[in-house]
């Protein structure tokens, strides 16, 4: 069963004021009909007011448009229960004049509701409008709003779905960032606290130069200390040229450099190249320009620094 109110725009009918004027009326007779019928007193103001309100709110029904189908495309059954009621009240009323002993209450008692239901039709159909709706194109419309209801009520509840995946996932990225950021912090707690470490330097060790090191004065081992050669007496011209026999020099373990200082230590006046006859004499090979380079750096030494070691 179907129920569809139809939302029409009414017009006004002149027909309204005599159907209003017939249903006071009506009630009225029904009333009086019924209570006088059914003997009971006040108490049977109850059934002819209800049988009153019953045909009444059928003819209010159908006035707003409301329609009762059994399935699509059926007729409207709202008509039916108006009539229906009519004939039942219609019924009691011949009834009261039977009861009462006249024929023509009998007749014409039923004939005031039964006009001012037929008023009431007519003036409903007078109050529609020609260019409404009709009701299936209302059923058509209802269809289509139940659909988009339907279409809005699943949006809503997708779109909680969503909000609810996304701040999961948010809660989600927030935990790991909290996480990361407390990592780092502890990592650097770590590395404040852990103690200093002091590396020692490593020690230099004994450089001894070779015999056949390059000269370098800044790599090579400072030279000790030797007494002057006390000069005995003066020898002739002829004894003043440098000999190798008595010669009581130790160069063993002595760098190149070394010897070539020791040497002109203990042979001032002596040149390059017999400079390189004694150190040969020693075993140590060497040329004039070797001899040359070394006495110049001594030079600068002994007057840059007042002397070397």
């Amino acid at each position: 069963m179907t129920t569809v109110q139809a939302h029409q725009k009414r017009r006004l009918s002149p027909l309204l004021a005599p159907a209003a004027i017939l249903s006071l009326a009506s009630l009225a007779w029904t009333t009086w009909s019924l209570v006088d019928l059914l003997g009971t007193g006040l108490i049977g103001v109850t059934v002819a007011a209800g049988a009153d309100i019953i045909w009444g709110s059928v003819i209010i029904a159908e006035a707003r448009g409301l329609r009762i189908t059994l399935g699509r495309g059926a007729h409207n059954i709202v008509p039916a229960f108006g009539w229906a009621a009519l004939l039942v009240v219609a019924v009691f009323l011949s009834w009261h004049g039977i009861t009462k002993g006249a024929p023509a209450m009998a007749a014409a008692g039923p004939f005031l509701p039964l006009g001012a239901k037929a008023v009431w039709v007519l003036a409903l159909a007078d109050m529609r409008d020609p260019a409404a709706l009709t009701h299936e194109d209302l059923h058509t419309l209802a269809e289509m709003e139940r659909h988009m209801t339907l279409e809005e009520a699943q949006h809503d509840i997708e779109m909680r779905r969503r909000t609810m995946q996304a701040d999961l996932v948010m809660r989600e990225v927030s935990t790991d960032f909290d996480i990361e950021v407390m990592r780092q912090d502890r990592s650097r707690e770590l590395h404040r606290r852990r103690p200093l470490a002091l590396t020692a330097a490593p020690e230099s060790p004994t450089r001894t130069d070779a015999p056949s090191e390059v000269p370098d004065e800044r790599h090579d081992a400072p030279l000790p200390r030797v007494a002057p050669v006390t000069a005995a007496a003066p020898r002739p011209a002829a004894d003043a040229q440098p000999h190798h026999t008595g010669e009581a020099l130790s160069l063993e373990g002595l760098s190149k450099a070394a010897a070539v200082r020791i040497v002109r230590d203990a042979h001032p006046t002596a040149s390059a190249p017999q400079i390189v006859e004694r150190l040969a004499h020693h075993g140590i090979e060497a040329d004039a320009a070797y001899v040359r380079t070394v006495l110049s750096r001594t030079k600068q030494q002994r007057n840059g620094n007042g002397g070397y070691l």
